[in-house]
């Protein structure tokens, strides 16, 4: 079981950035591949980017690319969501996800947190 607490939301100005942070419980946060999410009301649950259990390997959605950086620190069980150039259109609840692997986290994460928004203003 690993239970994950995200933090760093907030309300910031087009252009800013924000650092995202996800604690995980538990030994095992290494074995897992860690991901973010993100929805706004009346959609789905939307891929953001994931990273593998060492770190070495990342994916992002298209329009994060390059805007967006994954990390981790497995001593502190902790990954990161730094989001720079923020636009309004990254508004909404961010989630942090767990899963068997980099190659799985988009369909099938086997944990989730409780979400934390992130409202970008024009």
């Amino acid at each position: 079981q690993v239970q994950l607490v995200e933090s760093g939301g907030g309300l910031v100005q087009a252009g800013g950035s924000l650092r995202l942070s996800c604690a995980a419980s538990g030994r095992t946060f290494s074995s897992y591949a860690m991901g973010w999410f993100r929805q706004t009301p009346g959609r789905e649950r939307e891929f953001v980017a994931a990273l593998s259990r060492s770190g070495g390997s990342t994916r992002y959605a298209d329009s994060v690319k390059g805007r967006f950086t994954i990390s981790r620190d497995n001593a502190k069980n902790t990954v990161y969501l730094e989001m720079n150039s923020l636009k309004p259109e990254d508004t909404a609840v961010y989630y942090c996800a767990a899963a068997q692997a980099v190659g799985v986290m988009k369909d099938s994460p086997d944990y989730w947190g409780q979400g934390t928004q992130v409202t970008v203003s024009s």
